[in-house]
């Protein structure tokens, strides 16, 4: 089966989204200083300037501030995976589920409106995190692998149930 044209600009879109989750994850490994301090500086800020949900807030101070070096690496590493995964079309179902928790994740930590703001306030404060979690959801959904990929040796059976080409 041929990819559509909808299949391709579904993967230009997932490869533009791994290349700069690329570009997050690496910059973040390669200067020390986001695994040093710079991820409890975020959450520092997240916390202190009341942008984190109430909810997450004790999440954030609790166990995120208790084990930040090793979340600090989930992050970085996190990216990265994301990224290659994205931008090769490799594992790109799961690497989205990844990408919405995150996303969601960030949401929740970082764009919290205030109490008293009204509903239309919720969806503003969180367009930089939202807009990517629905690109992961529409990489989730849909066929976002069939497209620009790399394709691995051990699932190179075309015509096969669990290739994403063969799936409607």
């Amino acid at each position: 089966m041929t990819s559509t044209r909808n299949d391709r600009a579904l993967a230009l879109l997932r490869i533009a989204v791994g290349v700069l989750f690329l570009v997050f994850g690496e910059y973040k490994v390669a200067d020390s200083k986001f695994l040093d301090s710079g991820f409890r500086y975020w959450i520092d800020r997240f916390l202190q300037g009341g942008a984190a949900y109430p909810f997450m807030a004790p999440i954030l101070r609790g166990p995120v501030l208790a084990h930040e070096h090793a979340w600090a690496w989930v992050v970085a590493l996190g990216e990265l995976g994301i990224g290659v995964a994205l931008a090769l079309g490799i594992c790109v179902r799961l690497a989205s589920a990844f990408g919405v928790a995150f996303m969601l994740a960030l949401l929740f930590s970082a764009n919290y409106p205030g109490p008293g703001a009204p509903l239309w306030q919720y969806f503003g404060a969180s367009l930089d995190h939202l807009v990517l979690a629905l690109c992961f959801g529409a990489f989730l959904l849909g066929r976002a692998d069939a497209a620009y990929r790399i394709k691995l040796p051990w699932r190179a059976r075309s015509g096969s149930r669990s290739d994403p080409a063969a799936r409607g």
